[in-house]
């Protein structure tokens, strides 16, 4: 009897392990998509206070496959807070030695928050479009850059100073599109859809001074176009 029960459970469990091993085999062989993408960045591509599918970056990958090209959704180096030198420093510090299909860049507002130069920022800001082309297998043509959001038109800018702090960012933006021009790098403004926001609750996060995920859907579409033009040439 005992032989018996042994000889029944060694074949249950060798039936088991038989019929899970297509569904393993499938994992293992599973096809990584066929474009990747890494996007760099600040609170605003972190998506300070959203939740990771409504980042930016994260909506614009989705739109994609959903255009029927086959792109991952994004490796990200960002944090909140971060300024020009910080996001390269943390580049640097990550390991990161992968090239991608895609690189996107938005960084600047923390610079402009922190009263740093502008003259630091045109410095700071080319290194980082040289890394992110570095990043995007030496082609500046697959890294797009998103201009600066004005945080002055979020409820957390209530009191301040708003013309002044429109005033910065359209010139830390004008540096922004100067040197992507050089570049040969797109550019993407989208910071007059942040400007429309104002007064719209639903536009901004629960802190008041980020965005919400159906502002950041806007810059997504604004980037489609120019992101589908890339992936298809």
């Amino acid at each position: 009897m005992t032989t018996s029960l042994l000889f029944i459970a060694s074949f249950l469990l060798a039936y088991a392990q038989q019929a899970q091993a297509p569904n393993a085999m499938t994992a293992r062989n599973a096809a990584p998509p066929k474009y990747s993408f890494l996007s760099l960045g600040d609170s605003y591509t972190i998506g300070e206070s959203v939740s990771e599918n409504d980042r930016w970056s994260v909506q614009l990958a989705g739109m994609v496959r959903n255009g029927g090209i086959d792109l991952g959704d994004p490796d990200i180096i960002a944090r909140t807070g971060w300024t020009t030198a910080e996001l390269q420093e943390a580049i640097k510090t990550s390991g990161n030695q992968k090239t991608y299909s895609l690189v996107s860049l938005l960084i600047g507002v923390n610079n402009q928050y922190r009263g740093q130069s502008s003259e630091r920022y045109r410095t700071e800001f080319w290194e980082l479009l040289q890394t992110a082309t570095q990043f995007a297998q030496g082609q500046a043509s697959h890294v797009v850059v998103l201009s600066i959001p004005d945080w002055g038109a979020s409820p957390f800018a209530t009191g301040r100073n708003k013309s002044q702090i429109g005033q910065e960012i359209d010139l830390f933006n004008t540096i922004a599109r100067e040197e992507c021009k050089k570049a040969s790098i797109a550019f993407i403004d989208i910071t007059p859809l942040t400007r429309s926001a104002a007064g719209d609750d639903s536009q901004f996060a629960s802190d008041g001074l980020h965005y919400s995920g159906k502002q950041m859907r806007q810059w997504a579409e604004k980037t489609l176009p120019v992101v589908k033009e890339i992936l298809q040439k």
